[in-house]
């Protein structure tokens, strides 16, 4: 799988590096700042990009801005963003490209190896990994305006969350410890009460709630 990286940081570029190559990925390219990112995304087109938010030369945004104007240009680029902090304005950006995987990290998730090699392939695959802590905030910022998702039970709202944390049903009974038939169940619900249509596809159905949080 072919991946391009794009972080300031050298220490952690080169653990990225060697991390990925570790587990059977091509880093095709690494940069460290926003103008290269984009040169390479476009360049390279690779299966996935993995992207700091903040790179030079303004050390705001840049990453974020390369990334989306890549997707631009190449539809459907899988981008996962790291960042330091649950930031809920890049967040809602990246997820309001809605073509092509996307995911949103924070830079600790990456000592978890398994946990971060995981996020990088289901987003390459065109799924969503998203942060616990990022939905957590999204939910809570969304709850507190908006009827529908104030609606949700509180067993509703957990199922929600694990779900735009990309996780199945089966994932998310073993979690919860409930049966997968009460995750459907919960699932419909769910949908019903946000006025989205229900889906066996479990990458368009996280998509399509994270959309309708982020609208």
């Amino acid at each position: 799988m072919r991946v391009v990286i794009a972080e300031d940081l050298a220490l952690l570029r080169d653990g990225l590096i060697r991390l990925l190559e570790a587990h059977d990925f091509e880093v095709l390219e690494a940069v460290d700042n926003g103008p290269s990112l984009l040169r390479a995304l476009t360049e390279h087109r690779p299966d996935v990009a993995v992207v700091d938010v903040r790179l030079p030369p303004t050390f705001t945004d840049e990453g974020l801005r390369a990334a989306l104007e890549a997707r631009a240009a190449v539809p459907g680029l899988p981008v996962l963003v790291l960042s330091q902090y649950v930031e809920q304005l890049y967040a809602r950006e990246l997820l309001a490209d809605r073509s092509g995987g996307v995911g949103y990290l924070l830079k600790d998730r990456v000592f978890n190896v398994g946990q971060f090699v995981d996020a990088v392939r289901q987003v390459a695959a065109g799924g969503t990994a998203m942060d616990p802590e990022v939905v957590g905030q999204l939910l809570s910022r969304r709850s507190a305006a908006d009827e529908p998702i104030g609606t949700l039970t509180p067993r509703e709202r957990e199922v929600l969350a694990l779900m735009a944390e990309g996780r199945s049903n089966a994932a998310i009974g073993a979690r919860m410890f409930i049966t997968e038939k009460a995750v459907s169940k919960h699932t419909n619900s769910i949908f019903t009460r946000l006025g989205l249509p229900p889906s066996e596809d479990d990458n368009r159905r996280v998509l399509a709630v994270l959309a309708y949080l982020n609208s």
